[in-house]
């Protein structure tokens, strides 16, 4: 067993050796969109909207599980996917979940493996707690249970699975990591999300189902939550504080139900509107949390960040070419908190949440480079920009991060981090 080699003066829940792991066959967005657009059924108005969704959703490639949607394939037995005819099929939801059982479990394992690999002063037999997420398959004995047998872990390793929660999954996960660790001294909390949406996409009228094949994918990522200090030449995460907030609106706007064609996602084109008009209220919470931040809030507790990018030179709230009708922060938000890592749920909801937040378009490229390497693979896709954070050269020691992630309910989550670097 590793030794802790933990530093006194480090007291914080650290996350660290964040790793992500993703299948494969790459799926090529101007292709695709050209397969989907071209299925039989279409109305006019359908394929119009396939190619809007694909052209616009700010992705490039995207990762399947499902070899068969190359366009070289075999076209031997397929499932998914006939090469010959080109045309989209209709596997019935136990298909899909088969394979999801086979090929979600390898990379639950992948991901755990690598992030146990990144951390020299941990070993498998030193974790305590195993953190699953995932709302794209089921299966028992599940993931969490692989992970122990996989990975060689203790077989009285503490095992929790976050089933079924959509995008934000990934930030309770971290949430409830960080409470293991912090009840037990030398808890070792290994958390790793798997996502595999491509299993469910399908052709469809529907414009939720359209934009839906339009931006998810699969991946998975892993880290290790515990006590110790991060090694020498490190970088690693402070878990400070963490908010759950549901919006008063939007229940029925982003959904995810299990069908007899697999699962089926509801993802409205009004989420973006949702998340631009209560956005500050989600991360009021958050910020009130930290001594520093809560001075950014309003007296009433309520965070106001209505300011015009343009009338404001160099982040300067003094400057003169600020109109008086606008309420500046006295430090803005965005140079409050260096990184922002947001689940791009798609561009638009980067967007709206790059302007609403007055956040400038560096601190948004590792949530729009996730998007357009990657797409959207639920939960796991905010710990891909959390990696990307982290892999930056300009990220340093003492740096604050705030991650939010959005999901059915619609629910926002929201994260406090801080950059820790030796």
């Amino acid at each position: 067993m590793a030794t802790a080699a933990c530093n006194t003066g480090h007291m914080a829940v650290t996350l660290r050796a964040l790793q992500t792991a993703v299948p494969p066959t790459i799926l090529y967005q101007e292709q695709v969109r050209d397969v989907f657009a071209s299925q039989p059924g279409l109305s006019r108005l359908a394929q119009r909207l396939v190619t809007t969704s694909f052209n616009v959703s700010g992705i490039e490639t995207r990762h399947t599980v499902i070899d068969e949607l190359t366009l070289d394939g075999n076209g031997a037995d397929p499932q998914f996917f006939d090469p010959e005819t080109q045309t989209l099929l209709v596997p019935g939801t136990r298909v899909r979940n088969e394979l999801y059982i086979t090929e979600a479990t390898k990379l639950f394992v992948e991901a755990g493996r690598r992030a146990l690999e990144a951390c020299p002063d941990i070993d498998a037999a030193d974790v305590t707690h195993v953190v699953t997420v995932s709302c794209t398959g089921f299966y028992a004995p599940g993931p969490d249970y692989m992970l122990v047998r996989e990975l060689g872990l203790s077989p009285a390793t503490q095992r929790y699975h976050l089933g079924f929660m959509g995008c934000y999954a990934s930030m309770p996960a971290l949430r409830t990591a960080k409470q293991f660790a912090l009840a037990d001294p030398d808890a070792v909390v290994l958390v790793v999300s798997a996502e595999l949406c491509s299993l469910h996409l399908r052709t469809s009228n529907d414009p939720d189902t359209i934009v839906a094949s339009s931006l998810f994918a699969d991946g998975a990522a892993a880290c290790i939550v515990s006590n110790r200090a991060p090694a020498p030449g490190e970088k690693a995460l402070d878990l400070d504080h963490f908010e759950t907030v549901i919006t008063p609106v939007g229940e029925g706007d982003m959904a995810w139900k299990i069908g007899d064609e697999g699962f089926e996602m509801v993802l409205s084109t009004y989420v973006p509107h949702i998340i631009d008009e209560h956005i500050e209220g989600a991360l009021a919470p958050l910020l009130a949390r930290d001594a520093e931040l809560a001075e950014l809030l309003e007296p009433d507790g309520s965070l106001s960040v209505t300011v015009a990018a343009a009338s404001v030179s160099d982040n300067d709230p003094s400057s003169e070419s600020a109109p008086a009708s606008v309420a500046v922060l006295a430090k803005p938000l965005n140079m409050a908190i260096a990184h922002w890592a947001i689940h791009p749920g798609g561009r638009s909801i980067l967007d709206k949440t790059e302007a609403k937040l007055g956040l400038s378009e560096a601190q948004l490229v590792p949530a729009r480079e996730t998007l357009r390497r990657y797409g959207n693979m639920s939960s796991a896709t905010v710990l891909f920009v959390m990696k990307a954070i982290l892999d930056g050269e300009a990220t340093e020691d003492g740096d604050r991060v705030c991650a939010m992630a959005f999901g059915p309910g619609l629910t926002v989550e929201t994260g406090l981090m801080t950059v820790t670097a030796r």
